[in-house]
């Protein structure tokens, strides 16, 4: 079980945890397609189709595997190589990508997630640890947080222990002292769970915990989080 009076500092997962990450980047998608469609039209009509895009993509990925956590790198490039696979100018990848990043940016919080994050950040500093690619300021929560770090800035993400011990450092505190959350049973808890953190499941849609290590404590829902540290 959590014990709270152990907890001097918060580590917080952005994407599924404060924010639904799939409406967002569909939202995304939709503002790069139509900026495509006004300069390059037969890229816009190529990447409309999934099944090529997410093809093209995979490719990417296997090509280039040390840029498996670069998000940004790996979108532009998929961007330019489309670009070129329909003779359209190549050039036009990297301002297409800035459109797609800025929509990325236009998250709409869970309802429990904004009274959580002005309950916790009066209490305790709070560093966020994404995979994402999300901007703390840009999307407006840059006052709640003391840090922020991504898999893409630092080269390296969840569960892999630098980001986690990345988060305590700026925060000030040794890694026991640190309570976890975040959405993802692997990556954040057992990722945590290993650097000897506290961890904090938020599970909003009722799955089954897949793994034999529990997490310290389990919430469907931010505020259940908040009683459980008052």
């Amino acid at each position: 079980m959590l014990d709270r009076l152990k907890v001097r500092a918060i580590t917080l997962d952005l994407d599924d945890t404060l924010w639904p990450i799939w409406p967002i980047i569909a939202r995304a998608e939709k503002a790069l397609q139509e900026w495509l469609r006004h300069r390059a039209p037969r890229t816009a009509d190529w990447m409309a189709d999934d099944l090529q895009r997410h093809r093209l993509r995979e490719q990417i990925t296997r090509e280039r595997p040390q840029d498996k956590h670069q998000l940004s790198a790996l979108r532009t490039e998929l961007i330019r190589r489309a670009l070129l696979l329909c003779g359209e100018p190549a050039e036009l990848a990297v301002p297409a990508y800035e459109v797609f990043f800025e929509a990325r940016q236009q998250v709409e919080l869970f309802e429990d997630a904004l009274p959580a994050l002005e309950f916790l950040a009066a209490r305790y500093p709070l560093v966020a640890l994404s995979n994402g690619n999300a901007d703390i300021q840009k999307v407006g929560l840059g006052r709640f947080f003391k840090a922020s770090f991504s898999a893409e800035a630092l080269g390296v993400g969840k569960p892999e222990a630098a980001i986690f011990h990345a988060g305590a450092q700026a925060a000030g505190a040794a890694p026991e002292q640190v309570l976890h959350i975040g959405d993802d049973a692997g990556l954040d808890v057992l990722g945590a769970l290993a650097c000897g953190m506290q961890t904090v499941w938020v599970n909003r849609g009722d799955h089954p915990w897949p793994h034999a290590e529990q997490p310290h404590e389990t919430v469907s829902q931010l505020h259940e989080l908040t009683e459980l540290l008052r």
